[in-house]
Order: structure tokens, then C-alpha cells, then sequence
């Protein structure tokens, strides 16, 4: 184990340098000129090149690339172009609030589809099971914007039971008062891609021939369903969840918007409207070695999963 760890890390090397050099030039080449972005449409050439001096835009490549990375290993970005913010800063005082609405998704999506898919799998072919892939279809073909209409005039105009905007210095407050309302319309949403899935993972383990042999040993169902298919289907399931989690944060950046919620996504689309290059550079590079660990993560969760499994 210890050694397969090492060798991943070790493999997300090049991986993470080659999204460094991608980002780096992408910005550099066709992002427009970062002195001219600052200095606006009245700026003279003479504040422009003070601009791209202060910048050290004026020196070589390689100089300008040393200098990112630099910023990479020692989260100092510098400060946003917009708001005159240390990016750090706004990191630490923005993650904490995606946070507060970005982990209750995933835990209830995961939650709340696993027993449903499990329920409509034993029920193959019934009625209930019908009712609910058509409940789950029709809930795919449904844009997230109108869940967020009906559900804020619904849930907080109508029957007033949340608020539609707002947010507070208390965790707490965040979690109980303005939180509910956005993680309960994106579990909505979440939940009817999730449960299909998780049903066809979990038919998949229903038609083999073990749980035939379990069966015909006497075990019960909930033996059957519980120690046996829920256990040879958690590898698909865990593959899900990890591609699902850098997904949920970049869906973070409507859900931010449309309840003004002041966490990173939020202050993301800031930046891309503003031009705000060290914030975007820093969210993209971040979120990336984010989706590489994931990916580790999730390798690692296969062997906790099924002791079978052999990471070579």
C-alpha cells in the first residue's frame, strides 16, 4: 500500500506540471495583456509599461514562469486586481461558506440515493419501481434554474419557511437558516442521476451468479443485498462519488450566485468578469491537484471497499 501511495504521488508529478505549463501559457498567449487589463481604456503607454514592470511581465519567459511557480508552492499569489484582496486571504475567508453548502450535497446525495436505488433494485420491474424511473426521469429533463425559481418562490415566498438570500459570521446560523434551502434544491437535482446509477450498478451484481448461490444457501435478502451486492457494487459507486466531487464545486458557482452566498464560486465568476488573472490562475491550479487527489483517494477507498482488490 505504502509503496503504490508513493508511486502515485509520484506519478501526479508531471501530471500537476503539465496543467502548470498549460495555465501559464494560456494566460500569457491569449488571455490579453494583463498591463492593459489593469491600466483600463485611458491608460497612457507610459503606465502601461510601469504596469508590466511591476507585474515582471517586461522579463523572459522562463523568468515569468519561474515566478508562477513560485506562487504555486507558497500560496502567495499576490493580490486580486479587482478588489486589491491577498488571494490567499480570499481563499480562507471564501472556502469556508462553499464548504458549508458543498459538503451537506454530496453526503445527502449519496445518503438518500444509496437506499432508494437499493429499494428500487429489489423491486425490479414493480410499479414502485416504475413510478420512481419516470419520477427520475422527468426530474433530469428539468433545468436546475427552475428548480431555483419554483423552489424560492415555494419554499421561501409562499410558505416562508427559508430565507432566499443572506449569510452570517455563525456556522451554525449558515447550516440551519440560509443553507437548507440551496442544499435541498441541488439534492433535488442530484438525486435522480444518482439513483438511475446506482440501480444499474447494483442490477448489474443482482443478475450474477453468486447471489443465485447465496439464495440457494438460504441467506435472506437483506444478506444478500447488504453484505454480498452492496459490497461488489461499491467500486463503481466509489468511482462515481470521486468524479462527482470536483463537479459539485464547479456547481457551487451557480448556487453561490443565485443565492448570494459569499463562498469561492461566487467569487470566481467575479474574477472571470473582472479579468481577475491571479484568482482564476489560482482556483484553476488548485482544483486540479484537488481532482488528482481525489482520484488517489478514491483508489486507495477501493481496497477499504473490498479487501480483494490489488493496487499495482
Amino acid at each position: 500500500m505504502l509503496a503504490y501511495l508513493i508511486r502515485r504521488l509520484w506519478q501526479m508529478v508531471p501530471t500537476l506540471a503539465g496543467v502548470v505549463l498549460l495555465v501559464f501559457f494560456l494566460f500569457k498567449y491569449f488571455g490579453g495583456d494583463p498591463a492593459e487589463v489593469l491600466g483600463g481604456l485611458n491608460a497612457s503607454k507610459e503606465q502601461v509599461a510601469a504596469i508590466r514592470t511591476q507585474l515582471g511581465l517586461d522579463e523572459p519567459v522562463w523568468v515569468q514562469l519561474w515566478i508562477f511557480v513560485k506562487q504555486i508552492g507558497t500560496f502567495n499569489w499576490g493580490k486580486s486586481w479587482a478588489t486589491n484582496e491577498a488571494v490567499s486571504n480570499l481563499f480562507a475567508t471564501r472556502l469556508p461558506a462553499t464548504l458549508t453548502v458543498m459538503l451537506p450535497i454530496l453526503v445527502l446525495d449519496v445518503v438518500m440515493a444509496m437506499p432508494i436505488a437499493m429499494w428500487v433494485a429489489y423491486k425490479r420491474g414493480s410499479l414502485t419501481d416504475r413510478a420512481i424511473m419516470v419520477a427520475t426521469t422527468i426530474a433530469l429533463s428539468i433545468s436546475f434554474l427552475v428548480y431555483v425559481i419554483v423552489g424560492q418562490y415555494v419554499f421561501a415566498f409562499q410558505l416562508g419557511w427559508f430565507p432566499v438570500q443572506g449569510w452570517s459570521d455563525s456556522t451554525w446560523t449558515n447550516l440551519t437558516v440560509y443553507a437548507p434551502l440551496p442544499v435541498l434544491l441541488a439534492v433535488m437535482v442530484g438525486m435522480a442521476p444518482q439513483t438511475r446509477l446506482y440501480r444499474s450498478f447494483l442490477l448489474d451484481e443482482l443478475g450474477q451468479d453468486y447471489v443465485r448461490t447465496a439464495r440457494a444457501k438460504g441467506m435472506t435478502e437483506g444478506t444478500v443485498l447488504f453484505k454480498h451486492v452492496l459490497r461488489n457494487a461499491m467500486i463503481p459507486i466509489l468511482t462515481n462519488i470521486g468524479l462527482q466531487l470536483p463537479g459539485i464545486f464547479v456547481g457551487s458557482f451557480l448556487i453561490e450566485v443565485f443565492f448570494s452566498i459569499p463562498g469561492l464560486g461566487r467569487e470566481v465568476l467575479l474574477a472571470v468578469n473582472r479579468s481577475d488573472f491571479p484568482v482564476i490562475q489560482a482556483v484553476t491550479i488548485y482544483l486540479a491537484f484537488l481532482t488528482m487527489l481525489i482520484n488517489l483517494l478514491t483508489d486507495l477507498a477501493y481496497k477499504v471497499a473490498d479487501p480483494r482488490v490489488v493496487l499495482k
